[in-house]
């Protein structure tokens, strides 16, 4: 088991409006920096894939490699499963484990990838060991995060600043670093890549349907989700503050000018040959 430091709470949980999140993401949207390392033939590691539209996306990009999806929570699984299956993709498994001790040997895979995960663990260098452990030679670890204190929207809610200032309070109380993106490279560099390739993407909701998409799966998730508890069994938020936020959510994406950018830290590491 991994000492007690590696290990941090998933903030979000598995509600419906964080799989709303999720199950939007794509290789495209997602992993932009990563696509032009891939060749048909890798083998890769997807950790922490979730409901698995990612991880789908990698397996089209090897039709004659295999991509493994690694999550900690078997339910979510079923779900990922469902997508390959209803893609018609076989060179795609699923698997649940723990970053901090991946059951893998050494060498085992071409790419370790990982998307919105180092932000939720206790010890984000140790992942990125043992990610770099199971890598091969001449393969790549590629990590993409957020970065909640460079997140930026139009117009100024002032529930909006309410609700950065409380995630990331619950988010680090729960053991992980939200403005983990800026952190990226210096993770990788303390595990011990020496070459490193930083690069940062974002995504940007504007339009009607992105506004009224984004701000309603964060409106849901602020009252409704694993993270309403743990602001509010953790002492953060009272449940009527959390409607608050939940309303400015709501009238944030009402506004048509309304504007909200979410920036990502990446970083492509190369083991060496």
């Amino acid at each position: 088991m991994p000492h007690a430091r590696e290990t941090a709470v998933y903030t979000h949980g598995h509600h419906e409006s964080v799989l709303r999140s999720h199950t939007w993401r794509t290789a495209e949207n997602s992993a932009a920096y990563l696509l032009g390392a891939l060749r048909p033939s890798m083998r890769i590691l997807d950790v922490g894939c979730g409901p698995g539209t990612i991880t789908a996306g990698l397996a089209a990009r090897v039709p004659d490699g295999h991509v493994t999806g690694l999550d900690r929570e078997p339910g979510v699984l079923e779900r990922a499963r469902a997508v390959a299956d209803g893609r018609g993709l076989t060179n795609v498994g699923f698997v649940t484990g723990d970053v901090h001790a991946l059951d893998f040997p050494d060498d085992s895979f071409c790419v370790v990838h990982a998307h919105q995960v180092l932000q939720h663990v206790g010890d984000p260098v140790a992942a990125l060991r043992e990610m770099r452990r199971v890598t091969r030679p001449g393969g790549y670890v590629a990590v993409r995060d957020a970065d909640y204190a460079a997140m930026a929207w139009y117009p100024a809610v002032p529930g909006l600043d309410d609700w950065l200032d409380l995630y990331r309070r619950v988010a680090r109380a729960n053991g992980g670093e939200p403005d983990a993106g800026r952190r990226l490279k210096a993770w990788a560099l303390a595990a011990g890549f020496t070459d490193v390739t930083a690069s940062s993407g974002t995504w940007t909701f504007s339009t009607q349907e992105e506004r009224a998409w984004w701000s309603g799966l964060w409106a849901d998730r602020t009252v409704a989700s694993a993270y309403a508890e743990r602001a509010v069994d953790g002492g953060h938020a009272t449940r009527e503050r959390l409607e608050a936020v939940a309303a400015a959510w709501r009238e944030w994406g009402a506004r048509e000018d309304a504007w909200f950018a979410v920036p990502h830290g990446e970083i492509l590491c190369r083991e060496d040959a």
